[in-house]
């Protein structure tokens, strides 16, 4: 009878715990590894374990797939699920572990060097009697890997430093993993000691940063959980700590000057990667001082090394990013036995559990962009500019009270021929990448203009997928310093110098259609300040073109505005700032649609390569083609002007439509600049400034009697260069 009632009894606590298991991670991760060895028989879960080591795990999907637990490669075993046996000439484990008090269930777990102690120290009659308890017991592993000193000490003095040391592994009520809640304190059964629960969303529970390596053997008085480490005693806070630690007196330093010690002391569930004195002598001399002097650089590098989560080593099974007191973010990852950070093996001891929160020593400074020099922030990608900058003198006029923007091409973009340049000439070329104040990438907007400490100005263009500036757009990896930001750059920012009138007409390539536009009175329109993209056909486009198929052209000049205002579109489009792949339609000032995209950095308009794209003007952006465009559905309505379009364009059929015209496109659709002098009565100085306004041929506007006119410069649209 007494057997039939344990019997009972287990069934109906695994099954209350079974229907429990949804609520917790660690009984989720147990569900699945069960749903993985489901063709092994019944009640078999599937466990990982690292090879070479004798840690198993029930693990998360992303390990189960990749084969691996912290990078080292694991091996797959069955074993019978918590709480259920095998039975012979059967498959799984069919059958419910034997229940027993919590001494007896000890030794079903295995846990025999704690049930040996709890023998030793006199504790077995209490864990054999009433009560409903929990007990973390130490695995056998775990005692061995104890401290020789602290195990010798426990030993040598049974009846109370090994008593108490067991009580101080157990709570007076039974706690099944799921009533094991993130965060939770539970007091234990020695002097009111504090355990310290958590629960990671991997399946991880720790106790005071133990792992729960077995959980939940129900026993009749209580339930036991193997752990993975004997526990001890949890120390006062993290600030208690590093006020004590000789090898902490630096960054005892750091944290007193920024403030930030103080913090440390409060309540909470802090994680704390703690350089020690010889990660901070490795730092350059002239960084920590200036940083040591700074007290916001100071604060920011303290709290960079603080987490407002509480990781214990044993949770990490996988690389995770997690955010820091310092705003910024942290990869704590592991590798084989060792933790890293950033992705580098730098923890020299892990898991110094306090009261709030858990310390582990590093050997490496972490330093933020928060408290780094703008110059400070370049990666990698970018050594050539920052290399260059310092090599040039430029890196000493970023004072570090000052405020500043990088524009740092990628190493890529500096070619031979620009590296071997004179000195002087490529030290103006850098001038015009550094800002003079400091602009983030969420401050940029479309016509801005941004001073260099060149004096140059450069605009802003801002697109669906891109910004960019001039004829360069950044690439991801904008970072943000103590005195300025950092944005990446795909290549060498040239500043436009002339109008795109000036650049038609100083390359010979765009002779010819230079003509047309002089034929066609557009000249004013490529001289004026403005937005334009313009498209220009090389010569190599009116091959075949004789002076009477010109003076043909020349004559119609509506047909020779429709054909040459097809090539122009209000607003600046830099070729790198469309979205790779994706067709963009743009309306052209004749009216027809233009077709653009990029392939393989290339830029396609009408699906026809443009040779060399993203010259840059003080008015717009030149794109060269090798074709004339033509809209596919604007007719022509004349034999001889269809002659002469078939000669130049053979990429589509052009429609006839007998008799059918050119519109009109009158030239309202840009702003001539206007000059206005003030002109008074008599003198012949004003005699004189007439007369060389009339022989400049300057446009004249009528004014209204009595309207005052400005004087002096020409009136101009005007924008402001940014703050």
């Amino acid at each position: 009878m007494k057997i039939f009632f344990l019997f009972t009894f287990s069934t109906f606590l695994l099954s209350a715990f079974e229907q429990a298991a949804a609520s917790a991670h660690y009984d989720k991760i147990l569900t699945h590894s069960r749903i993985r060895a489901r063709d092994q028989g019944p009640n078999v879960c599937a466990l990982q374990q690292v090879m070479g080591t004798k840690k198993k795990y029930f693990s998360t999907c992303r390990n189960w797939y990749q084969g691996a637990i912290c990078g080292k490669k694991a091996t797959v075993l069955y074993e019978c699920c918590p709480g259920y046996m095998k039975m012979d000439g059967t498959r799984g484990c069919p059958a419910v572990a034997p229940i027993d008090h919590v001494y007896g269930t000890l030794g079903i777990v295995g846990a025999t060097s704690t049930q040996r102690y709890s023998d030793m120290s006199k504790l077995r009659e209490e864990i054999e009697g009433r009560g409903s308890f929990t007990f973390f017991a130490p695995s056998n592993e775990a005692w061995e890997q104890l401290n020789s000193e602290i195990h010798r000490n426990l030993v040598d003095n049974v009846n109370i430093e090994l008593y108490n040391a067991l009580h101080h592994h157990m709570v007076n009520k039974r706690m099944l993993t799921k009533d094991l809640k993130n965060g939770m304190t539970l007091v234990s059964m020695y002097n009111d000691q504090k355990l310290l629960i958590n629960h990671y969303p991997n399946g991880v529970v720790t106790v005071n940063c133990a792992r729960i390596i077995h959980g939940n053997q129900i026993a009749t008085n209580g339930v036991v959980h193997v752990i993975d480490r004997v526990l001890t005693a949890v120390g006062n806070t993290i600030q208690d700590f590093i006020e004590v630690e000789d090898d902490l007196s630096s960054l005892r330093a750091a944290a007193i000057t920024s403030d930030v010690l103080d913090i440390l002391g409060r309540p909470g569930h802090y994680t704390l990667f703690a350089p020690t004195n010889e990660a901070f002598e490795r730092l350059p001399r002239g960084v920590l001082e200036r940083i040591m002097g700074d007290k916001v650089a100071s604060e920011a590098l303290v709290k960079f090394h603080i987490l407002n989560t509480l990781q214990c080593s044993e949770a990490i099974t996988g690389g995770a990013v997690y955010e820091t007191l310092e705003g910024n973010i942290l990869e704590v990852g592991c590798d084989g036995e060792s933790l890293t950070v950033n992705g580098v093996k730098m923890v020299k001891r892990k898991d110094i559990v306090t009261s709030n929160g858990v310390i582990h020593l590093i050997d490496e400074v972490l330093i933020p962009d928060s408290a780094k020099q703008v110059i400070e922030l370049g990666g990698a990608q970018q050594t050539t500019f920052t290399d260059l900058v310092a090599q040039l003198g430029l890196a000493s006029s970023l004072r570090p009270e000052g405020q500043y923007t990088l524009l740092a091409p990628l190493n890529g973009a500096f070619s031979d021929d620009t590296l071997r340049m004179d000195q002087r000439l490529l030290k103006t070329i850098l001038q015009n990448h550094i800002i003079k104040v400091k602009v983030g990438l969420n401050e940029l907007y479309n016509g801005q203009e941004l001073e260099t400490i060149g004096g140059k100005l450069l605009r802003v263009f801002v697109y669906r997928t891109a910004v960019c500036i001039e004829n360069s757009c950044m690439v991801r990896g904008s970072k943000e310093g103590r005195n300025g930001f950092i944005h990446i750059f795909r290549q060498i920012i040239n500043p436009a110098e002339k109008t795109l009138h000036e650049m038609l007409r100083h390359d010979k390539r765009f002779s010819v259609f230079l003509s047309l536009v002089k034929a066609a009175d557009l000249d004013d329109v490529l001289s004026r300040p403005g937005e334009w993209t313009l498209f220009v056909p090389t010569n190599d486009a009116f091959k075949g073109l004789t002076d009477d198929d010109k003076n043909i052209l020349i004559r119609d000049k509506n047909a020779l505005r429709n054909i040459l205002l097809y090539h122009l579109i209000q607003g600046v489009f830099i070729g790198s700032g469309f979205e790779p792949g994706v067709t963009n339609i743009l309306k052209t000032i004749q009216g027809g649609k233009l077709y653009l995209k990029t392939v393989n950095d290339t830029l396609l308009v009408n699906e026809l390569k443009s040779r060399e794209s993203d010259l840059m003007a003080t008015n717009g952006v030149i794109h060269v083609i090798d074709k004339l465009l033509y809209p596919a559905d604007l007719p022509v309505g004349n034999d001889q002007l269809l002659t002469i379009l078939k000669k130049l364009i053979k990429y589509i059929q052009i429609k006839f439509v007998r008799d059918s015209t050119f519109k009109e496109i009158p030239l309202t659709f840009y702003s001539p600049e206007i000059k206005y002098t003030r002109i008074t009565a008599g003198g012949s100085d004003n005699e004189e400034k007439l007369k060389k306004l009339l022989e400049e041929e300057a446009p004249v506007r009528k004014v209204q009697p009595n309207r005052r006119t400005q004087g002096g410069a020409a009136r101009r649209r005007t924008r402001l260069a940014y703050p």
